[in-house]
């Protein structure tokens, strides 16, 4: 079982915590990663699925296909789940669906953002102690892995203690203190006195928060160690922007990391969006550089890798994945979901004498006149045709658009995202039978993945 004492913690981020980043931290030393917080409504609209091509454990969103949480055999006793929540039932549900999958379930309570604030989640429970106790409780007495919280400290220590004892009192294995109130930022002082005076006067580990600023090397975790008291010391932005941070040998260069997280991102399949997300927050100011600006318009990570001279390494990677038969967003159907969806805004659409293709549409590789719909629209009038007309199927999250123009029809059989993206693919379509798009150029545009 996971324990807390003298343990060096990737915190939870939103958008960071996803798995590559998980099993590069894990990689350069640290000995507990946990998850970016997931919210208990999305998960709980999810299905457990094993992915014997990445050898992962992923749960699906049962209306879009998408992947709420992946994880791995490599972190499976050292990955804590952070979850979103105000209430205890639903928390119960989610942490039985993941408890055999995750070494703890953490409870935020420490999150200062208006999403979480407005549901009635994050710093929001520590305005509401029995609720909070309940879910802590619920979960305690229902559960066969430890169980966590992560909070903000008060105005005052005496505020601060009076919360964390009774929250201690629900028999959780350790807390963490964020030494911050819920109106501070990051600019403003870390309160290293409230976290070791909390320290010192309960009997659970007390995991540190809230140092980033004064980390910059690996000795400065045990310095800050030090200052507070604690047991445990868990980064967030420190690591946020270098990994390497929890190597003992010290750190390495930017690029360096950055190379090593995309091969993993490419290993596991990551989005681009959120792979993309991680580097830039990597290369924060260096963004601005001739370089830096190429990869801000990069939209796939085939695009991305090429910046760092990995491109020919995930082509193969993607190569090899399609051909063994992955199932990721590309693949997503209606049908392919389980259970099928059957929940429909539109009558069905024939497309069985349309012409198919399967292509995706990615918004940022195009301006505004360079659109496909503006394209088509373009070579129409030219030519003398009729606009095209567009009819749009939607099935829960996912929507698909049957094109007619100068007597065919045409579709992109990759489900989109909304309306919009579905019309603007069956353009792509159209345009590539017309000859105005060459598959070569769909390629590039990542809206081909071969």
């Amino acid at each position: 079982m996971l324990t807390y004492e003298n343990k060096i913690i990737l915190a939870p981020m939103v958008r960071i915590g996803t798995l590559p980043m998980r099993l590069l931290a894990l990689r350069y030393g640290a000995d507990v990663v946990y998850t970016e917080e997931l919210i208990d409504w999305k998960f709980l609209r999810s299905k457990r699925r094993f992915n014997d091509i990445l050898n992962t454990i992923d749960f699906i969103d049962q209306t879009d296909g998408t992947v709420v949480f992946r994880t791995c055999s490599k972190e499976t006793d050292k990955v804590v789940l952070q979850l979103g929540t105000c209430d205890a039932e639903r928390a119960l549900k989610v942490a039985k669906m993941v408890e055999k999958d995750v070494a703890a379930i953490d409870i935020n309570m420490g999150c200062p953002k208006e999403f979480s604030i407005k549901g009635g989640m994050g710093v929001a429970l520590l305005e509401q102690t029995d609720k909070a106790c309940a879910i802590l409780k619920t979960l305690v007495d229902n559960l066969s892995i430890p169980v966590t919280c992560k909070i903000r400290i008060f105005e005052t220590v005496e505020k601060s203690l009076s919360v964390v004892e009774k929250l201690v009192g629900t028999g959780i294995k350790a807390i963490a203190i964020h030494g911050r109130t819920r109106n501070e930022r990051p600019q403003h002082a870390v309160h290293t006195d409230i976290i070791r005076y909390i320290a010192e006067k309960i009997h659970i580990p007390v995991i540190a928060n809230g140092g980033s600023k004064e980390i910059e090397k690996y000795k400065d975790i045990f310095k800050f160690k030090e200052m507070t008291g604690c047991t445990s010391v868990m980064l967030a932005r420190a690591a946020e922007w270098n990994c390497s941070i929890f190597r003992k040998e010290g750190l390495l260069p930017m690029d360096t990391v950055i190379k090593e997280y995309l091969k993993l991102a490419v290993d596991y399949d990551n989005s681009p969006s959120n792979t993309k997300y991680c580097i830039q927050n990597i290369l924060r100011d260096l963004q601005e550089t001739p370089r830096g600006r190429k990869f801000l318009e990069c939209q796939t990570l085939d695009q991305i890798c090429a910046i760092w001279d990995l491109e020919q390494y995930c082509q193969e990677k993607q190569s090899q994945y399609q051909k063994m038969g992955i199932q990721g967003r590309w693949q997503v159907t209606p049908d392919s979901l389980e259970p099928p969806l059957k929940k429909q805004k539109a009558d069905s659409v024939c497309i069985d004498d349309a012409i198919k293709m399967k292509v995706c549409f990615i918004r940022a590789n195009f301006n505004d006149l360079s659109l496909p719909k503006s394209q088509l629209h373009t070579w129409a009038s030219k030519n003398g045709y009729k606009l095209p007309i567009y009819e749009t199927q939607q099935i829960e999250k996912l929507f698909r658009t049957i094109l007619s123009f100068n007597g065919k029809k045409y579709t992109s059989t990759f489900w989109e995202k909304n309306k919009k993206f579905a019309e603007q693919g069956a353009a792509l379509v159209c345009l590539h039978h017309l000859g105005v798009l060459s598959e070569k150029e769909l390629v590039k545009l990542g809206s081909i993945i071969k």
